[in-house]
């Protein structure tokens, strides 16, 4: 059993423990005693999750943990894990699931907050077992965002923030990347149940409205009520009023 020792007091922390041991050289932590949950946002490069996010955000007061916005703030840092995330970066790789899950672990435990959405993570098979083995968390659910890439393309490309993949070259690696490497986590947790799929061709205020129902149970907070209401949320969840499932 590994310890690792945090600014929580005794009764705050719990002691992790994956197997034993040490997870591909990630150490399990320590996580305060509240139930933190957390929603995995997914879908391919420019389908609209960051804005969405943002108004989950604003609506229902969840915590916005951008897995690409915490690598981008380690490569301003300068440091030599930045550098090496930068050069993955530009190639269209991915970062190794170590890196991305310490800083989503310490972005986790530096908030006040209980409720988290990860965009952008876990971006393949790996990302999602060491999360969950390391964490002990499992996502309350998944939202998939459907976007052809022909408009995700023109999106990126529309953009212009200046982020060095925001080229075709990298871009088409990047598409092509998610479809080999994300598609099966999608799968992964459609097999639970735990998947919904959003028409993310549609405008802003629409999609919004599509996901509006399965955050409205995360106002109502007492233990006996809240998985019911969360489960039902879910099974009634999709475009068109019934349950959906992701296909390939």
């Amino acid at each position: 059993m590994a310890t690792v020792t945090t600014s929580l007091s005794e009764e705050e922390v719990t002691t992790a423990k994956v197997n034993g041991s040490v997870v591909n050289g990630v150490v399990p932590v320590l996580t305060s005693s509240k139930e933190l949950k957390v929603v995995f946002v997914l879908g391919g490069p420019g389908s609209g999750k960051g804005t969405q996010c943002s108004k989950i955000v604003e609506t229902f007061g969840f915590v916005h943990l951008s897995a690409g916005d915490l690598l981008r703030a380690e490569i301003k840092s300068g440091n030599e894990n930045g550098n090496m995330i930068q050069n993955m970066i530009k190639e269209g790789k991915i970062v190794p699931a170590e890196v991305t899950v310490k800083l989503l672990q310490k972005a986790m435990e530096e908030s006040e907050n209980d409720k988290f959405l990860i965009d952008g993570f876990p971006r393949n098979e790996e990302n999602r077992a060491i999360f969950e083995s390391v964490t002990g968390i499992e996502p309350q659910f998944i939202l998939f965002f459907d976007c052809p890439e022909e408009e995700m393309e023109r999106r990126l490309l529309g953009r212009n923030q200046g982020r060095v993949d925001d080229n075709i070259e990298t871009i088409r690696k990047r598409f092509k990347v998610f479809v080999e490497s994300s598609i099966p986590v999608v799968d992964y947790y459609e097999t639970s149940g735990k998947v919904n799929k959003i028409d993310a061709t549609k405008s802003v205020d629409e999609v919004f409205d599509s996901i509006r129902p399965l955050f409205d149970c995360f106002n109502h907070v007492s233990s006996n009520g809240y998985e019911e209401e969360l489960t039902e949320a879910i099974k009634q969840h999709n475009i068109n009023g019934s349950a959906v499932a992701i296909t390939n």
